[in-house]
């Protein structure tokens, strides 16, 4: 039995998503954002006191690459991972794990714009170079879609993996912060994989409580 432990429009939505995509049964279990992820109960499934943590027969995962890594391995059928050997391997092992790059400048940029209560804890100088450095993955993402190489659609030659899930759901939390405007292969990746249905289940339902309460953050004036 797989149970997904998650918080909406956190990382824990790739391990979600990627859990549709591989159409096998789980159980879900939403948690709020808050201090209750430092419980004792909670930090006995992922012992940061974060999401998403993955009850997997038996067994506790608790780092989101990790546990897509482990999924694709245990669902090869679906053809979402790349296994040792295959000529896509390295570069499907980079770019899954590219999406933690991504999502830390994300983070620093959630913790000033939202986690920081009062304005004097903020900083805009960290905000806009936190957002210069999201840019820059995406200026990473839009020199590999912009290679003259055939069928690339993907991060993959091969097509569709996790590895665009992963990237994905980055990219889907960092628009609040940096938009794609000057990133045009990456906008066109990016509403190809977000069509997908099975990223549009993966959404915070309608009436959910979201961490993000702004479709976009502008930088604060120095």
């Amino acid at each position: 039995m797989i149970t997904l432990h998650h918080c909406h429009q956190t990382r824990s939505m790739r391990v979600l998503w990627l859990l549709y995509e591989l159409e096998v049964e789980f159980n879900l279990r939403v948690h709020p954002f808050d201090r209750g992820l430092r419980s004792d109960e909670f930090l006995t499934r992922s012992p940061a006191g974060r999401v998403p943590a993955l009850e997997l027969d038996g067994d506790i995962l608790w780092e989101s690459g990790a546990i897509c890594e482990v999924l694709c391995e245990r669902f090869p059928e679906r053809g979402l991972g790349r296994i040792p050997g295959e000529v896509d391997r390295p570069d499907f092992l980079m770019w899954l794990h590219f999406a933690e790059t991504v999502s830390q400048h994300t983070a620093a940029l959630t913790q000033q714009h939202i986690i920081l209560y009062e304005d004097h804890m903020r900083s805009p100088i960290l905000m806009k170079l936190e957002g210069a450095r999201l840019e820059n993955c995406y200026a990473a993402i839009e020199g590999r879609l912009s290679t003259p190489v055939e069928n690339r659609d993907y991060l993959l030659t091969s097509g569709f993996s996790a590895a665009d899930i992963c990237v994905g759901q980055a990219v889907y939390m960092g628009r609040h912060f940096a938009t794609l405007d000057r990133f045009p292969a990456v906008q066109a990746w990016y509403e190809r994989i977000t069509e997908r249905p099975t990223f549009q289940r993966a959404l915070p339902p309608e009436g959910a409580e979201l961490l993000y309460k702004q479709e976009f953050y502008p930088p604060w004036p120095l």
